[in-house]
């Protein structure tokens, strides 16, 4: 019976996919130093189940749904190399990744030795999970396999934690039903300010369910993070399918020191909507820098007010800063550059990684 649940949930999925136009990317990895290749080097588009590895001659191809991704290339000792792919990267041509070692990392860590917290999972762990999994519902369903590969660093006269991992952590979430790689640059904590930042390339993968009714509960719990994510706020933006989906949005201005909200009418002409149809890129860039996100269709969750009594209660509020005259991209299906570029906080924020979803996740309900 169990094989059997596995092959209608694997057939269910490829259903899925063969629904969505795919294009492929190819390459070749090889060391920087030697030019030699690497096999066996891991290649995959981050924050999605997608990826592969290179064969005896450093080559690999790797197949997505149309959209934006970042490829991701990593190689034990050395370091990760990154591309930003689209459906323009669907020609059959191959591009050479050189890898480079990681003897300067090394040396930098060395050199900051000091400030590392000896029994840092104790003083720290439970602190690193809430910032990075979450404290969610779906958080509690998370589990860290490899907590050990941590290391904790903290820095008194800037008052700053950073959390370093020797390998990619493992995340079992038993909730949304997927095994999570995340390969971690850094986690860093700033008290003075508490904002907590982190950067790094998750893979998921699908785990089988043990029967009919837990492969159920994981889809509805993937359409309930779904709805009000970022992802749902960047599909629906690129759609223009705002106001449809539950998102209302809101300028952040000040005046006389107090910051003020502003019922946004015209969504897209006051987002500076633009879509280059060769591409078939979307370009945001709001006359306002601080833009609130209002989802309509669903309250916060209970926790969420518990920690946030002043924040709003009849719906989910989250706000996205924007650069000086610095917008994003955004791709089909949902992926948007520089991630960097923007600031995130409300909502969104109490959603980490135990409420992500790969970016070639599709919900029935599309």
């Amino acid at each position: 019976m169990k094989k059997l649940i596995s092959l209608l949930t694997l057939s269910l999925l490829m259903y899925v996919a063969s629904a969505q136009s795919y294009y492929t990317v190819h390459g070749k990895v090889i060391s920087a130093l030697t030019k030699q290749p690497l096999q066996g080097a891991s290649v995959f588009a981050q924050n999605t189940t997608l990826g592969t590895a290179t064969d005896a001659e450093g080559n690999f191809k790797l197949s997505v749904p149309e959209g934006g991704y970042t490829l991701v290339i990593t190689f034990t000792g050395y370091n990760s190399e990154t591309r930003r792919i689209s459906n323009a990267d669907a020609i059959d041509r191959s591009v050479v990744y050189e890898m480079t070692e990681k003897q300067k990392e090394m040396e930098e860590v060395s050199v900051v030795a000091t400030a590392e917290v000896k029994d840092g999972w104790d003083k720290y762990g439970q602190f690193f999970i809430e910032k990075f999994i979450g404290q969610s519902v779906n958080s509690a369903r998370c589990e860290l396999k490899n907590k050990d590969v941590l290391k904790f660093y903290f820095y008194k006269r800037k008052n700053k934690l950073k959390v370093v991992a020797t390998e990619p952590l493992l995340i079992e979430n038993a909730s949304l039903g997927y095994n999570i790689r995340y390969s971690l640059d850094s986690f860093i904590h700033e008290y003075n300010s508490e904002v907590s930042l982190y950067t790094g390339y998750p893979l998921f993968e699908e785990k089988i369910p043990d029967n009919n009714d837990q492969y159920a509960e994981w889809m509805r719990a993937r359409v309930i993070a779904y709805k009000g994510s970022t992802l749902h706020f960047m599909r629906s933006a690129y759609n223009k399918t705002l106001q449809q989906e539950g998102f209302q949005i809101q300028f952040l201005v000040t005046e006389n020191g107090i910051e003020k909200a502003l019922p946004v009418k015209k969504f897209y002409d006051a987002l500076r909507y633009s879509k280059d149809d060769s591409t078939a890129l979307v370009e945001l860039l709001p006359f306002q820098k601080r833009v609130g996100i209002l989802y309509i269709n669903e309250k916060p969750e209970p926790g969420f007010g518990v920690l946030f009594p002043k924040e709003p209660v009849d719906f989910q509020f989250s706000i996205v800063g924007f650069l000086q005259e610095e917008g994003i991209g955004i791709e089909s299906n949902g992926y948007y550059f520089d991630q960097n570029d923007l600031s995130i906080s409300g909502y969104w924020t109490w959603e980490r990684i135990a409420d992500q979803l790969p970016y070639n996740y599709r919900p029935v309900m599309e």
